[in-house]
């Protein structure tokens, strides 16, 4: 069973991410900002994150930056999920080391379907 760390400041959004990855089979490990997925990691060395992108402390694309200067984290697949939508923004994200993005408000489908295609 694939592991998904899911970040995001908004509980509401992490609660319904989290079941739809639940339903989907994954097991699920969670996160509020980017500093506490780092430390996550560490502890459960996920398949893939799924990641809001701002947030406060450390947002998303701060999160992926970090992991991919390590060579224990760098190629763990990260998925952007954030209501910025503009083309700019997707590149920036891919330069960043995103492998996925999903604009909100996102379905149970589009989520599955960019994990997926990240971790392949």
């Amino acid at each position: 069973m694939n592991t998904i760390l899911v970040v995001d400041d908004i509980k509401a959004e992490l609660d319904l991410i989290r079941q739809y990855l639940i339903k989907a089979g994954y097991n699920v490990v969670t996160a509020n900002d980017g500093r506490e997925a780092l430390e996550k990691v560490i502890e459960n060395k996920p398949d893939a994150i799924l990641t809001d992108w701002m947030m406060p402390n450390m947002g998303g694309l701060d999160l992926c930056r970090q992991l991919k200067k390590k060579p224990e984290t760098a190629d763990i697949p990260v998925v952007a999920c954030t209501a910025k939508n503009r083309e700019v923004d997707k590149m920036w994200a891919n330069r960043q080391g995103v492998k996925g993005y999903v604009v909100k408000p996102c379905t149970e489908e589009d989520i599955i379907t960019a994990l997926q295609v990240a971790m392949s």
